[in-house]
C-alpha cells in the first residue's frame, strides 16, 4: 500500500540540503548510546529500529521503508545520543541532515515547522497505540495487531481480497516485534493458518481473513497513518 508518510516539503528539505550515504545489509547505521547529530530520511531500503534488553533479548521497535524519517526524536529536545539501534535489513540509500541544519531550517520558516510538528504528533500515536496494544492485548493480541499493522504499511490486495504482506520476515524476527518468543509465534502462526486466516511461503505472509484479526483484538479502526509498523 503505497504512503506518504512525510510531509512533501519536509521531504523536499532532505532533497536540497541533504548528504547521500549508503548502507549495506546488516550494518549499522547507529547504535543506541552513540552521540546523535544527524536525522535520516530512508529513499530506499528497509532500516529496523530495535533495543537490546539486559538478558541479550532483542525487541524490534520499528521497520522502516521508503521515505520514512527516522533519529527524529532528538531535534529540539537536546537529545544527545541514540535510544535506540538502526541496521539495515537490506541494503539502504539515505539523506542525512545534521540536527543544527534541520532545526535551523525549520525556525526559517514557521509553516513548515507547524507542519513537522504536526507530523512528529502523529508518530506519538503512532507508538503509544502498539504499546498500548503490546501490553493490553497479551501476547495473541501482540501477533494480531502486528498482522494488521504490516497489512497497513507492506500489504499488497490480491485478487481475491487477500492482503499479501510484501516483506519477508523469519518467525523470529516477528516474535521480535511482538516482544515474545519464537516458539509461541510458531505455534500461534501455525494456528492461523490451519484456521485458514493466514497463509506464509518463504517468509512471505498472506493474510485472508483481516476482520478477524480485528474482531479478535477489537480495533479501533485508527487511521492509516497511526496503524503502521514504520
Amino acid at each position: 500500500m503505497s504512503f506518504q508518510t512525510v510531509p512533501a516539503e519536509i521531504f523536499q528539505l532532505f532533497i536540497e540540503h541533504g548528504s547521500l550515504i549508503k548502507i549495506d545489509k546488516g550494518h549499522q547505521l547507529f547504535q543506541e548510546g552513540e552521540k546523535a547529530e544527524n536525522i535520516f530520511l530512508i529513499k530506499k531500503g528497509v532500516i529496523q529500529l530495535s533495543k537490546e534488553t539486559e538478558q541479550g533479548k532483542e525487541i524490534t521497535l520499528r521497520i522502516c521503508g521508503n521515505d520514512v524519517l527516522i533519529g527524529e526524536s532528538s531535534p529540539f529536545c537536546q537529545l544527545n545520543y541514540h535510544m535506540v539501534n538502526a541496521r539495515a535489513l537490506e541494503t539502504a540509500t539515505l539523506l542525512s541532515l545534521s540536527h543544527h541544519t534541520f532545526e535551523l531550517l525549520l525556525t526559517e520558516r514557521p509553516k513548515l515547522m507547524m507542519e513537522y510538528l504536526q507530523w512528529a504528533q502523529i508518530e506519538i500515536m503512532k507508538h503509544q497505540s502498539r504499546l498500548r496494544d503490546l501490553m493490553l492485548h497479551g501476547k495473541k493480541g501482540a501477533l494480531y495487531s502486528t498482522l494488521i499493522r504490516l497489512t497497513n504499511t507492506y500489504g499488497q490486495k490480491q485478487e481475491d481480497g487477500s492482503i499479501f504482506i510484501n516483506f519477508a520476515l523469519t518467525n523470529t524476527e516477528l516474535a521480535n516485534l511482538c516482544a515474545t518468543s519464537r516458539e509461541l509465534i510458531n505455534r500461534m502462526l501455525n494456528d492461523l493458518k490451519k484456521h485458514q486466516i493466514i497463509s506464509f511461503h518463504k517468509g512471505h505472509i498472506t493474510v485472508h481473513d483481516l476482520p478477524f484479526l480485528k474482531n479478535e483484538i477489537n480495533c479501533e479502526n485508527c487511521p492509516l497513518t497511526i496503524c503502521r509498523i514504520d
